[in-house]
C-alpha cells in the first residue's frame, strides 16, 4: 500500500502558470532535499519521525509547522469528501513531491474524476498516471546538488522557471536545450519573491523570446 507523508491539504485557487486562477486542493507533501535559499515551504525540508501527527491535528493547524501525517490514497479522498472540498483540480506539491511514487494517487484521483497537476523540481524521476499535468519548475545548482534530469524536462507540460537575474535565464536555456528539436512545453518566467528587478527582468524576456508571465497572483491577493 502506498502511504504519503503530507504537510497539509488545503482549498483555494491555483496562483501560478497555467492554471492560475482555477479552484483547487492543494495536497503538500513532507520532504525535500533540494535547498532552494528563497523556498517559502522550508519546514515540508524535513521528515522528522518525533513530528508525525494525526490528521484531524495537523489539519486543524493555521500556521506553518514541520508536523506531518500519513495517508493512504484511499485515506486522501476521503478527507476531501470529510471536509467538503469543491474543487476538481487536484495539486500535489511539497516539498519535492517526487520523492514518492505518485503512480498510485494521480490514477484514484483521475479515475474518480479529478484533474491533477504536480509540482516538481525536476530533480527526482516522476512518477504518474500519464494524463497528470507535470509542472517542472528546474532547480538547478541548488544546495542539495540535485542535477535536473533530462527524463522529467521531457516530461513537462510546463516549465515554470523562478528568475532573480540574467544567469537564470542561462540555466534556463541550459534546461530548455535537454528538450528534442522541435518539441517544448509551455516555459513560465516567475519572478522570485515578487522583486521589482526580477519582474522587470521576467517581463522583458518573456517579449523578447516569447514565453509567459507567470505571477504568484495568489500572494498579491493574501490567500493561501
Amino acid at each position: 500500500m502506498s502511504i504519503y507523508k503530507i504537510n497539509e491539504v488545503f482549498e483555494s485557487l491555483q496562483g501560478e502558470g497555467s492554471f492560475t486562477g482555477l479552484p483547487s486542493i492543494f495536497v503538500r507533501l513532507q520532504g525535500c532535499p533540494v535547498g532552494c535559499p528563497w523556498c517559502d515551504t522550508q519546514h515540508t525540508w524535513s521528515i522528522n519521525p518525533d513530528k508525525e501527527s494525526s490528521a484531524e491535528e495537523v489539519m486543524a493547524q493555521n500556521f506553518e509547522s514541520e508536523s506531518w501525517f500519513s495517508q493512504s490514497p484511499e485515506q486522501l479522498l476521503a478527507l476531501f469528501s470529510r471536509s467538503n472540498y469543491v474543487a476538481k483540480h487536484v495539486v500535489i506539491t511539497g516539498g519535492e513531491p517526487c520523492l514518492y511514487d505518485l503512480l498510485p494517487i494521480t490514477s484514484l484521483l483521475i479515475d474518480k474524476g479529478f484533474s491533477v497537476q504536480i509540482e516538481t523540481s525536476g530533480t527526482y524521476k516522476i512518477l504518474a498516471h500519464d494524463d497528470t499535468w507535470v509542472t517542472v519548475s528546474p532547480k538547478v545548482d541548488m544546495p542539495g546538488k540535485k542535477p535536473v534530469l533530462e527524463e522529467a524536462v521531457k516530461r513537462a507540460n510546463e516549465i515554470k522557471h523562478p528568475v532573480a537575474m540574467e544567469k537564470h535565464i542561462e540555466e534556463l536555456d541550459k534546461v530548455l536545450a535537454m528538450l528534442p528539436e522541435g518539441t517544448q512545453p509551455l516555459v513560465y518566467l516567475q519572478p522570485i519573491s515578487q522583486q521589482a528587478r526580477a519582474t522587470q527582468l521576467a517581463i522583458k524576456t518573456c517579449i523578447a523570446r516569447n514565453w509567459r508571465l507567470s505571477l504568484q497572483t495568489h500572494k498579491y491577493l493574501g490567500i493561501e
